[in-house]
């Protein structure tokens, strides 16, 4: 009974001395946690009403986020009698194991500095890389976000995508379009051509200069190939390339025009 009391004596001296300061840590941690809220919330609209690259406002807003969050914590750790020195120690140590562990993570917040120091592209550009295209949404710390063509969302870490091949379709403010037409053997390949030249002058989102360019491109095995290539806005290339498939189709067909398909003539000989 004896040692009963002098377990709970001792238990209401932990409390008496260490149970204040628990509760103070957990209601300084509570409120810095909502005044870190407030602050990121601030810090988005001010970047949002300059004129700051939209592909560093979501890295600097999640950055400044964090960091806040690992001072408050540290305070919290102070107040509630923890010697920071030791801490910090202790810290160092397994970081160090912790960045041995994470070095994917660390390769990639690496990454992101990189994609926005260098800025091989940015928020809205449509690249193609890691395997997916799509346009960029956001570039975050250890991430980049893109919305493909058909509205999937597609993440794909910042280190791969700082160190591998990837293609920005919206650098150039113009695309080259390029078709292969094929017509029949004994066609008239001039006639294509003019109808080619004429389809192309008719589309108001093919630009003048460069000037179009048609050429007889290979004598195929079922098909004489012909080549147009054409300059449009980067931002009509589709349409334009769709549009012109199926007025080729259907005007080649009017004129006369055959588009073959693979076939094989075969002639049998009598013994």
């Amino acid at each position: 009974m004896e040692q009963m009391n002098l377990y709970i004596e001792k238990a209401g001296e932990f409390l008496t001395t260490y149970g204040l300061k628990l509760l103070g840590a957990v209601v300084a941690l509570l409120i810095g946690l909502w005044i870190i809220k407030i602050i990121v919330k601030g810090i988005r609209k001010g970047l949002d009403k300059g004129k700051m690259d939209e592909s560093l406002k979501p890295f600097l807003t999640s950055l400044i986020g964090v960091t806040l969050k690992v001072l408050l914590i540290i305070s919290v750790l102070g107040m509630m009698g923890i010697q920071m020195t030791s801490f910090i120690a202790v810290i160092g140590a397994a970081g160090l194991a912790v960045g041995m562990a994470l070095s994917g993570t660390l390769q990639n917040f690496a990454g992101g500095v990189m994609i926005l120091l260098f800025k091989p592209f940015k928020v809205g550009d449509f690249i193609s890389a890691q395997g997916y295209s799509g346009s960029v949404k956001a570039i975050q710390i250890f991430n980049t976000i893109l919305n493909t063509p058909d509205k999937q969302t597609i993440i794909i870490p910042n280190g791969g995508l700082a160190t591998g091949s990837m293609v920005n379709f919206s650098t150039e403010p113009q695309r080259r379009v390029d078709w292969t037409f094929g017509i029949g053997y004994g066609d008239d390949v001039d006639k294509a051509r003019s109808v080619l030249m004429k389809l192309i002058g008719e589309d108001s989102r093919i630009l003048k200069d460069p000037e179009p360019f048609i050429a007889l491109a290979e004598l195929g095995d079922s098909s004489v190939n012909l080549t147009a290539r054409v300059w449009v806005k980067s931002a009509d290339y589709w349409g334009v390339f769709f549009d012109m498939n199926e007025r080729v189709y259907k005007t080649f067909a009017e004129e006369g025009l055959n588009i073959p398909y693979p076939q094989m003539d075969v002639h049998l000989q009598k013994a």
